[in-house]
């Protein structure tokens, strides 16, 4: 059987500890939050271009590999 009394009460006691953690957090402000936005976006960049040639690189050798025992 289920205990609503129960229910009601743990659902109020978590949003009070809820809002008390929150009170806790340490925000970041704006600068910082720019200045890891930068971070990540150049991040992702750097990565999608490193892939890029990677990606690139082995086309080419798998793309050679094939040539070569296809004509054998």
């Amino acid at each position: 059987m289920v205990d609503v009394k129960k229910m009601v009460q743990d659902t109020k006691d978590y949003v009070n500890e809820l809002k008390l953690e929150m009170k806790r957090v340490t925000w970041p402000n704006r600068k910082q939050v720019e200045g890891t936005t930068a971070v990540v976006i150049f991040s992702v960049f750097a990565f999608a271009g490193y892939f890029w040639i990677v990606d690139g690189i082995l086309s080419s050798g798998v793309s050679h590999l094939l040539k070569f025992f296809a004509t054998k």
